[in-house]
């Protein structure tokens, strides 16, 4: 996992090339202005999934995480927590391959807020459970690129 602002890049140079094309793609492109929906950067290798939802309660969310692809969250508009647990510590049930979706329960080790700008990069071992609310529910924008391992 690693978490950050996109004001900080600099210090991210060791980030694979795959990785570093999602905020190139990002610093080109008017995210906030594209529709829900995924948008394809590289084929299959690289693609973008525009997202927006209403965060919530902690109890109406899931755990998951993923075996081909990692996930590169980047808040476009909003706040939003994001709860995290190794895979390693949580029970997994069985995987859906052609979504590439591990459901897992357990506790959560840590969490994060995103606010604008700010992104996590989810790797396989990284369980998370996403649109958990602050303090109250709020609608979100976020861009979840995902590249392929």
């Amino acid at each position: 996992m690693i978490y950050a602002n996109i004001s900080q890049l600099k210090d991210y140079e060791f980030l694979p090339e795959a990785v570093k094309r999602c905020f190139e793609y990002a610093a080109g492109h008017d995210l906030e202005s594209l529709e829900k929906g995924s948008y394809p950067i590289d084929g299959e290798n690289l693609f973008v999934n525009i997202v927006e939802y209403e965060t919530t309660d902690r109890e109406n969310r899931f755990w998951e995480a993923h075996r081909k692809y990692l996930d590169v969250h980047l808040m476009l508009k909003g706040e939003e927590r994001i709860d995290l647990g190794f895979i390693g510590r949580m029970e997994q049930k069985e995987f859906v391959d052609k979504d590439d979706f591990l459901p897992l329960e357990g506790e959560a080790d840590s969490h994060v807020v995103l606010r604008n700008g700010d992104f996590l990069i989810c790797y396989p071992e990284d369980g998370h459970m996403t649109a958990i609310k602050t303090d109250v529910p709020a609608g979100i924008k976020k861009a979840i690129f995902k590249v392929l391992i």
